[in-house]
C-alpha cells in the first residue's frame, strides 16, 4: 500500500461522521428502504447488566429522540435495576421480558442493543437482522470466527445497520489522531502495538449452587453446553470462561486490537499468527484463560500488529493501562482509548502534536451511539460496521486459536482457513445446544 492510498483511507473514514450528520438534517426521521418511519427510534435493549445500564444512561442524557420499547433479560432483577435509569424519561414504561424473541417480534421496534455475554451475540443479532431490525452489538461482535462472517453477510442481505461497541472509532480524539496519520506526520505506519496492562487478582473457585430465584438459567446458558449453576460463571465473571466469552483478549483487548488495526489503515485479515501465554501470577484463579498473552499478527504485505496482555501492573505502559503505539517511518504515536495521544518525531523523538485539551479524556461513548442512530435514520454506514467489526474480532479468534493449538499458524485470507491444521479450523466455529441454535439459513 502506498502512502497516498493509506492517507486517503484515513481521510475517508474521518469524513464519515460529517456526512452522516448532514444526512440526518436532510432526511429527518427514521428511514427503511421501503418506507419512512417516525422520527423517534423505538429501541429494544437485550441484556440488562452493567454495560447496558451504561448505554441507557448515555442515551437518556443525550435525549436523542429515542424511546425504550423493551427491556429484556433472563434475570428480572437486572430489568428492575435498569428501569431506574429512565425515571421520568418517557411516559410509557418499557415492556419487560426474558425472551429476546418478544423484542424482535415487535414490529414497532426499529433497532436493538445487544449487551449479553458473547455466546448470545450472534444468535440474537442474526434473528434481529432477519426480522428487519438494526443492531448495536457489544464487542466482540462474535463468539467464534464464523459468526462474524454470518453477521456481515446477513447485514448485507437484509440491508441492516450494524455497529460494534468499539467506541473509540467515533471519538473526537480518534478523529484528530487520524487526521495526523493521514497527513503523514509519522510517515508510513508499518507496526502497530496494542496492550492491556491492568492488575488482576486471584479469584478462588467456589462450589456449584442453585441459580438465583427468578432467573431462567437454561435460557442464560442458551447455545452453551448444559452445566450446573456456578456464581463465577454468571453475571460479570462469565467472561473468564470459554463457553460464554473470549478471555482478556476478547474483553478489554478487543478495544485496543481494534484501534491497532485502525492505526494500520484497517487491513483485512492477517496471514501469519504467533501466540504465546500462560499462568504468570494468577495461580489457582477461577478462569480458563491465560493471565498473560502475546500475539503477533503479520499481514500479507508484511506489516505487523502486536498484542500484549500483562496482569501484574497498575502503572500501565506509556502511562496507560490500555493503549497503542503506531510506529511510522518518521516517528511514532502513543494512543490510548482513555482519550489521549502524543507524537514523537524524527531521530531524537521530538514531541509533536497531541489531542486538543478540550477533548482530552473523551472515550467516544455518546458519539458512537449517535453514529449508530444517525445510520438508523439515514440508512448510512457506521464507523464500526459489520465488516469492520468482523475483521477486528477476527484478531481475537485467530490469536486465541493459535495459542490453543500450535502457537504459530498460517491463515489463508482467501479461503479463511488455516493451512494444515484441522484442529484450528474446527475452532473457527462451534456447536450450538438445541433449541438455541442459529436462525435457519444463517
Amino acid at each position: 500500500m502506498s502512502d497516498s492510498v493509506n492517507r486517503r483511507e484515513f481521510l475517508q473514514r474521518a469524513g464519515q461522521t460529517a456526512a452522516l450528520t448532514a444526512g440526518v438534517a436532510a432526511l429527518g426521521g427514521v428511514h427503511t428502504e421501503a418506507a419512512e418511519q417516525p422520527s423517534t427510534i423505538q429501541l429494544g435493549m437485550i441484556g440488562c447488566g452493567s454495560m447496558m445500564r451504561g448505554h441507557v444512561s448515555h442515551l437518556v442524557t443525550q435525549q436523542r429522540n429515542i424511546s425504550f420499547a423493551h427491556f429484556c433479560d433472563v434475570d428480572p432483577a437486572q430489568i428492575e435495576r435498569i428501569s431506574r435509569n429512565i425515571d421520568g424519561f418517557q411516559s410509557a414504561a418499557p415492556n419487560r421480558t426474558g425472551r429476546y424473541e418478544d423484542v424482535i417480534a415487535d414490529k414497532n421496534v426499529d433497532a436493538v442493543f445487544i449487551a449479553t455475554p458473547h455466546h448470545w451475540h450472534a444468535p440474537i443479532a442474526l434473528a434481529a437482522i432477519a426480522a428487519g431490525k438494526d443492531v448495536y452489538i457489544e464487542k466482540p461482535v462474535s463468539h467464534v470466527y464464523h459468526e462474524g462472517n454470518l453477521i456481515r453477510e446477513a447485514a448485507l442481505q437484509h440491508g441492516r445497520v450494524v455497529q460494534q461497541g468499539t467506541q473509540m472509532r467515533s471519538c473526537p480524539v480518534t478523529d484528530q489522531a487520524g487526521k495526523l496519520l493521514a497527513d503523514g506526520v509519522i510517515g508510513k505506519v508499518l507496526v502497530s502495538r496494542a496492550w492491556t496492562a491492568e492488575l488482576r487478582k486471584v479469584v478462588s473457585p467456589v462450589a456449584d449452587s442453585e441459580a438465583p430465584s427468578g432467573v431462567d438459567y437454561d435460557r442464560w446458558l442458551g447455545p452453551a453446553p448444559t452445566r450446573a449453576f456456578n456464581k463465577h460463571r454468571f453475571h460479570n465473571s462469565w467472561r473468564r470462561f470459554r463457553d460464554y466469552a473470549n478471555g482478556e483478549i476478547g474483553d478489554d483487548g478487543i478495544h485496543d486490537l481494534d484501534m491497532a488495526r485502525w492505526g494500520l489503515g484497517d487491513p483485512a485479515l492477517p496471514s501469519k499468527i504467533t501466540a504465546r501465554g500462560g499462568r504468570m501470577i494468577l495461580h489457582g484463579h477461577a478462569s480458563e484463560y491465560p493471565d498473560n498473552m502475546h500475539v503477533m499478527f503479520e499481514y500479507p504485505d508484511g506489516r505487523l500488529l502486536v498484542y500484549e496482555n500483562y496482569p501484574f501492573t497498575e502503572y500501565g505502559l506509556h502511562g496507560f493501562d490500555n493503549g497503542n503505539v503506531f510506529y511510522g517511518t518518521d516517528g511514532y504515536m502513543v494512543f490510548s482509548r482513555r482519550g489521549a495521544f502524543s507524537t514523537f518525531l524524527g531521530r531524537k523523538g521530538e514531541p509533536g502534536p497531541t489531542e486538543k485539551k478540550e477533548d482530552r479524556g473523551k472515550r467516544g461513548y455518546e458519539q458512537h451511539q449517535q453514529d449508530f442512530l444517525n445510520a438508523v435514520r439515514t440508512r448510512g454506514t457506521t464507523r464500526a460496521s459489520a465488516e469492520v467489526a468482523h475483521q477486528s474480532a477476527a484478531l481475537v479468534h485467530l490469536g486465541e486459536i493459535t495459542f490453543r493449538t500450535r502457537g504459530q499458524l498460517e491463515f489463508d485470507v482467501e479461503s479463511e482457513q488455516f493451512f494444515g491444521c484441522d484442529e484450528a479450523n474446527q475452532m473457527l466455529t462451534k456447536e450450538y445446544r438445541d433449541p438455541y441454535v442459529l436462525p435457519t439459513g444463517a
